[in-house]
């Protein structure tokens, strides 16, 4: 059995990095509702392909929010790990030092840490899932104002150059 030190010290990893994680998918929901501010005024609604914008901002707060709450059990749930592993380590030192025997305590209290663990990840995949979901359709619509950039460039060109593009 891997002793509970080392699944602490990974599990303390990846709190971590999951609390980065969600820290950033807080900024983004943050960022995209102060677009949407931005997108729904009278000069935001000017802005090239503005609707198609706020209908991706409209279909991505759901996934952000899931996202999130994703991150906030797999962070409880690494908390949850972290407690029973601390206390399968304390109750092996107290009964080594007291000479009692504990049974099958520790090897419970191991095994309710690494499920903990094990959930926490899933979670996380969930999560990980969604995100490049999400950077998918951004990277779609991007490319949606890319293509009506580079179609104004090229009527601008053609204007500069005297040539007329073939119909």
């Amino acid at each position: 059995m891997i002793t509970p030190a080392v699944l602490i010290s990974g599990v303390a990893s990846l709190l971590l990095s999951t609390s980065n994680r969600l820290g950033r998918s807080t900024d983004r929901v943050r960022n995209v509702t102060a677009r949407f501010k931005v997108l729904v005024t009278a000069q935001g609604q000017q802005e090239p392909l503005a609707r198609q914008e706020k209908r991706l901002i409209i279909a991505q707060l759901p996934q952000l929010s899931r996202r999130t709450r994703y991150l906030q059990r797999a962070m409880q749930s690494l908390y949850l790990s972290v407690a029973f592993l601390v206390l399968d380590s304390v109750w092996l030192g107290i009964s080594t030092i007291v000479g009692v025997n504990s049974g099958m305590l520790p090897v419970g209290l191991a095994v309710l840490g690494a499920a903990s663990l094990a959930y926490a990840t899933l979670l996380l995949s969930f999560e990980a899932r969604l995100s490049a979901m999400t950077t998918r359709e951004e990277m779609r619509f991007l490319e949606m104002l890319g293509m009506y950039y580079a179609g104004l460039y090229a009527d601008q060109d053609d204007e500069l150059t005297g040539q007329v593009p073939p119909r």
